[in-house]
């Protein structure tokens, strides 16, 4: 089973900065891919940005250039580094991981609790 400590979000005005992160421990053979989900309000979940441990990345359209997601295998973290934010940015951030149990040797897949971004203009 694997935990995931999700950490930033807050408010913050169009234009500015905030960082998410997201710690992942517990019991696995490997974490394949990490990343950062958001849903705002009467929308679906959507993909925001995610890496392999291979260190590929995928951003959606809508945050390419204003969004760096890292990740650091060694410390099994991911953050998600958010600039020039705007309202449209306001949601919860969910952190998303796809490991390998450690017991049961099968792919599976942990969210956080979400987190929540507010940006206001």
């Amino acid at each position: 089973q694997v935990q995931l400590v999700e950490s930033g979000g807050g408010l913050v005005q169009a234009g500015g900065s905030l960082r998410l992160s997201c710690v992942a421990s517990g019991s696995f053979l490997s974490i394949n891919v990490m990343g950062w989900y958001r849903q705002a309000p009467g929308k679906q979940r959507e993909l925001v940005a995610s890496a392999t441990n291979g260190g590929s990345t995928n951003y959606a359209d809508s945050v390419k250039g204003r969004f760096t997601i890292s990740r650091d295998n060694a410390k099994n973290t991911v953050s998600l580094y958010m600039n020039s934010l705007k309202p449209e940015d306001t949601a919860v951030y969910y952190c998303k991981v796809d490991y390998v149990s450690a017991t049961l040797r099968i792919a599976r897949t942990r969210w956080g609790q979400g987190t929540q971004v507010t940006v206001s203009s």
